[in-house]
């Protein structure tokens, strides 16, 4: 099926050696991780994410982090450009979130939507230009796979094992094959990959 507007989807993720985007302390236990966001080659990540993208897609739980964190990098003339790059499109940019439970946009240039993933997605690539970035939240990113809806995925591996924690690739998922277009390795061993997938006919 090839749709009309051509956009992608792509997404973004942190994850650990087995698979875990956060530790076995629960959502926010993230320190297998973010010592190693804030690398050479992490931010270097953070700015291809959004090369090519105009629309972010966020779950409520991130679109609420985010807006009590970016806005003030973007202002902050003392930040690292590239992280001040990401806040500013992050800002400027286009913003779907996905929640049942919020009223009203909790940022400017954003709508709410309780509804489906992939309905959201399929709307989306129905009108406009430009990749759909699912921004580092899992609980979009899983149905999306779910449903071989993505495109690309942009993946920061940091090199330790969780032992505990929500996983991104759980049993059942459909087979798929990727093709890495980019892979890039740090001091501490933080690895950036860039998977497309491989769609025949």
């Amino acid at each position: 099926m090839t749709d009309p507007t051509g956009r992608k989807v792509t997404a973004n993720l942190a994850l650990t050696l087995d698979g875990r985007y956060n530790g076995p302390g629960g959502p926010g236990d993230l320190g297998v991780i973010v010592r190693y966001a804030t690398t050479e080659v992490a931010r270097d990540h953070l700015t291809r994410i959004r090369e090519g993208a105009t629309t972010a897609l966020l779950g409520r739980l991130n679109a609420e982090g985010f807006l009590g964190y970016w806005p003030t990098v973007a202002e902050d003339e003392n930040a690292d450009p590239r992280d001040r790059g990401y806040a500013k499109w992050l800002v400027d940019t286009d913003k779907v979130v996905l929640s049942t439970t919020l009223s009203e946009a909790p940022w400017d240039r954003t709508r709410v939507v309780n509804a489906p993933a992939a309905d959201v997605v399929a709307e989306l690539k129905a009108t406009g230009e430009g990749d759909i970035l699912v921004n580092s939240s899992p609980s979009i990113i899983k149905p999306l796979l779910a449903a071989d809806l993505i495109d690309r995925l942009y993946l920061l591996i940091c090199p330790e094992i969780a032992g505990g924690g929500q996983r991104l690739f759980e049993d059942g998922l459909p087979g798929s094959q990727w093709r890495v277009t980019r892979q890039e390795t740090g001091e501490l061993g933080e690895t950036a990959f860039v998977y497309d997938r491989v769609r025949r006919g």
